[in-house]
């Protein structure tokens, strides 16, 4: 039993293990390369509704099929049941065909008046008591009084943007994942939102001249990395456009720390706030705000 996840995940993956050794389906050996089931994912959202993505090593229609009605019928409060036939060497889904066995291919996640659409693929924190902790300071961190703009780095879908437009006059989200813009620019027009524009592109080669004059110097930049944190010549560029202000969030600050050693000689920290997103683990997620010097 996992005391972190919310019911019914540990349930489905109990089951799951039940109906694998009962009908002799085998379990995937990631050394050998061999074997039918490979990995379940279970998403669950704060409004009930469940994710369930199965992923196969090899099609064996009777067996996957048999496998995912067992699932539909003990758990019907799965809302997306999903699957996947990978015979790659890794486990990583984004490249995958991914196929609706039962239900819808998406499950809705809501924080305040936004609506946001988790897909399969989509990132969206695991932890979405904890997010919306995160967002709110950020958000606070920002100092937002409507008339500024804003940048956006590794936007994602889209959901801090979003999350902070109502208090600016314009966010400017970049992302280099085209499904991840889609799915923002799919929000902003689901939640009603015209004062967010999202770009696709890798953030080291976008954020040049033309990019400037075409959207303007922030006032305020929020950047929300991934664990390896920021490529240098994005430092180098953010340091160029000189903001008023910087909200960095970082789920390693390691790398974190290291970004800010670059950027001493024109931003002072001003105040910093780690969130305890992973429970029972040494990880957090940490907000610095900087302010020019």
């Amino acid at each position: 039993k996992c005391h972190l996840q919310r019911d019914p995940s540990n349930a489905i993956r109990v089951e799951a293990k039940r109906f694998a050794l009962e009908h002799n389906l085998d379990f995937f050996d990631l050394k050998n390369q061999e074997g039918l089931l490979r990995t379940l994912m279970i998403r669950t959202s704060q409004n009930g509704q469940v994710m369930a993505l199965v992923q196969f090593f090899r099609e064996e229609k009777e067996n996957r099929e048999a496998f995912l009605q067992n699932l539909k019928d003990k758990f019907p409060e799965i809302t997306s049941l999903l699957y996947a036939i990978n015979p790659k060497q890794n486990d990583s889904v984004y490249d995958l065909d991914i196929e609706v066995f039962a239900g819808e291919d998406h499950i809705m996640e809501k924080m305040e008046d936004l609506n946001f659409k988790i897909g399969p693929k989509s990132f969206y924190q695991t932890n979405p008591e904890q997010a919306y902790e995160l967002y709110k300071l950020t958000r606070d961190f920002a100092g937002l009084t409507g008339n500024e703009l804003v940048y956006d780095l590794y936007t994602g879908t889209g959901t801090i943007a979003q999350f902070v437009s109502k208090n600016a006059k314009k966010v400017v989200g970049v992302e280099s994942v085209q499904e991840a813009i889609d799915a923002a620019k799919a929000a902003a027009k689901f939640n009603g939102i015209e004062n967010c524009d999202f770009y696709c592109g890798d953030m080291k080669d976008v954020l040049n001249q033309d990019f400037i004059n075409e959207h303007g110097i922030p006032d305020v930049l929020i950047t929300d990395p991934p664990r390896d944190g920021m490529h240098k010549k994005v430092v180098e560029n953010i340091l160029f456009m000189n903001p008023k202000r910087i909200v960095y969030v970082s789920c390693n600050s390691a790398t974190q720390a290291r970004d800010l050693e670059l950027m001493k000689d024109q931003y002072k920290i001003v105040k910093v706030q780690p969130v305890d997103m992973f429970p029972q683990t040494h990880h957090v997620e940490n907000i610095v705000l900087l302010e020019r010097i």
